[in-house]
């Protein structure tokens, strides 16, 4: 390699090595070439050139990176985050808003009921023009036919047309639409409380799997740990054994302690990695690699009212109550069902025909525009005087379903009761084994220890150092969960009462 590098050869290859790794490297040998032979005549220049190779080389960290993500698509959240995502995104919560606003459409299109009704027609036809006497039932294929009885049966046809319009209104219905529009407006109660009960649960599924998640990643710590001794066990075995200090029996009994406890570790990563994934699921992104931060989770939590509280404000216990009254309201609507209903009507209408006679027809396009008007005002008034059976029989069908609904909702509060009385034992006795485990975990550290030291000084055997290793790791387990179960214990509460705010203030400091 030459002893002097030209500058301007130097820019040559820092420019062709943006795009070429070899001449990247060709530079870089250049650079150190020139520094391990001239060092003070060209420690300036190689500054320049590194700034300049970093500049031509390298790209702006995350240039290619979406805002909010890493390479690896990864989200990090705690709990409340994972509640608030799961309820912007989990796909149920977007569906029971859809059909909530269904239901405010069902309202308005219940109040179209109170609109008069226009139809406008027209029609051309051509086609004969022979009439009979006689009557027949209304039917699709014989067509009505206007004017005298002509006494023909010929082909002759000419033009027809008819136009007009039919105003109809009903001023008054004796509370019918009325009672239309309440059952519209109980149905959308219903589905309202439906939104509530739907979110709650995708929280409470949320805030589940979260808390889930945190335990398979303390099950995986705690079994790590537990492979880590067991190593450190057998590595000290091994010695003692190749020394002739320890019979060779020992060396196989720490060998498959270190196997059973990697056989731990294997399962708990494992969950963890099923539990990751359900939670990504609750949270409406499935697919995507989940983290989460633990907060204030993995300590004691903090008092929280235990005392029974009244369910029936509970989101569950709102919306079997809506059920009742649309029932109720279903019940009003059929109460008004038998019942005349008027109308007010007005028409006008035009017809047009290129026959004049029994004889005579006008030829060309006579009849194609209407020439013979009328119009016409009027009052109507219907009965269905046989409907009262079957509207007995509905009322009768609506009532039942108005005992079963009833029915429904003491049986969802009584649930909801026995659930709250439920979650408050759960609290009270996972938060007094939280403050116990402490004491269990001092006292398997301790064993372990003392008999560790024991059969290092030859007054143990192997079997009693596992046996202390599996109470430490046993120990360890219970200890990182219980304060767990407490937070879990505590959601159970809040989700029972039908609501997770103060859980999530509390999570939340």
């Amino acid at each position: 390699m030459k002893d002097k590098v030209s500058f301007s050869r130097l820019m040559r290859l820092l420019r062709a090595s943006r795009n070429c790794p070899k001449a990247a490297q060709k530079a870089t040998c250049a650079i150190h070439g020139s520094v391990h032979n001239k060092v003070r005549r060209c420690k300036k220049m190689c500054v320049l050139a590194g700034m300049l190779f970093l500049v031509i080389t390298c790209r702006p960290y995350g240039q290619n990176q979406a805002p909010g993500r890493s390479g690896d698509e990864t989200v990090a959240l705690t709990l409340d985050q994972a509640v608030e995502f799961a309820l912007s995104h989990y796909p149920a919560v977007r569906a029971v808003l859809a059909q909530a606003a269904a239901s405010r459409s069902g309202v308005d299109l219940a109040r179209t009921a109170y609109l008069p009704r226009t139809d406008l027609v027209w029609q051309a036809n051509r086609a004969t023009r022979n009439n009979v006497f006689g009557l027949f039932f209304p039917q699709p294929i014989p067509l009505p036919i206007s004017g005298p009885v002509l006494g023909t049966n010929t082909g002759t046809n000419v033009w027809g047309t008819a136009t007009g319009f039919l105003f109809n209104w009903e001023p008054f219905d004796l509370g019918l639409r009325k009672a239309q529009v309440g059952t519209a407006r109980a149905q959308e109660a219903q589905t309202k409380t439906a939104i509530e009960v739907t979110r709650q649960d995708v929280a409470v599924a949320a805030a589940d799997g979260f808390l889930t998640l945190l335990a398979s990643q303390q099950a995986v710590r705690v079994a790590q740990a537990s492979v880590d001794r067991a190593r450190v066990l057998a590595n000290t075995i091994d010695v003692l054994v190749t020394n002739e200090l320890r019979p060779g029996a020992d060396a196989s009994r720490a060998k498959a302690e270190l196997a059973a406890a990697d056989t731990q570790l294997i399962q708990a990563q494992q969950s963890e990695q099923i539990s990751r994934v359900t939670l990504a699921q609750l949270l409406g992104v499935a697919g995507t690699a989940v983290t989460i931060q633990e907060g204030p989770l993995l300590q004691m939590p903090p008092s929280i009212e235990t005392t029974p509280a009244s369910v029936t404000t509970h989101p569950l216990a709102s919306f079997q109550a809506a059920a009742v009254d649309v029932v109720k309201a279903r019940q009003k609507e059929l109460d008004r069902s038998y019942f005349p209903k008027f109308d007010f009507q007005a028409a006008t209408f035009g017809r047009g025909s290129g026959a004049l006679t029994s004889s005579e027809t006008l030829g060309g396009l006579n009849g194609l525009a209407p020439n013979t008007f009328n119009w016409a005002v009027g009052f109507t008034a219907k009965f269905a005087l046989f409907d009262f059976s079957s509207i007995r029989d509905r009322k009768e069908i609506e009532k039942h379903l108005a005992t079963a609904e009833s029915a429904r909702f003491d049986q969802v509060v009584q649930n909801l009761t026995a659930q709250n009385e439920r979650a408050r034992a759960e609290a009270e006795g996972a938060r007094r084994v939280a403050e116990n485990t402490p004491i269990q975990l001092d006292a398997a550290k301790a064993t372990e220890a003392q008999v560790h030291a024991r059969y290092q000084a030859g007054l143990a055997t192997v079997v009693d150092v596992a046996d202390a290793q599996r109470l430490l790791a046993q120990a360890e387990i219970e200890d990182s969960l219980a304060r767990l179960r407490v937070w879990r214990a505590l959601l159970a509460l809040a989700a029972s009462r039908g609501d997770l705010e103060p859980f999530l203030q509390e999570v939340r400091k």
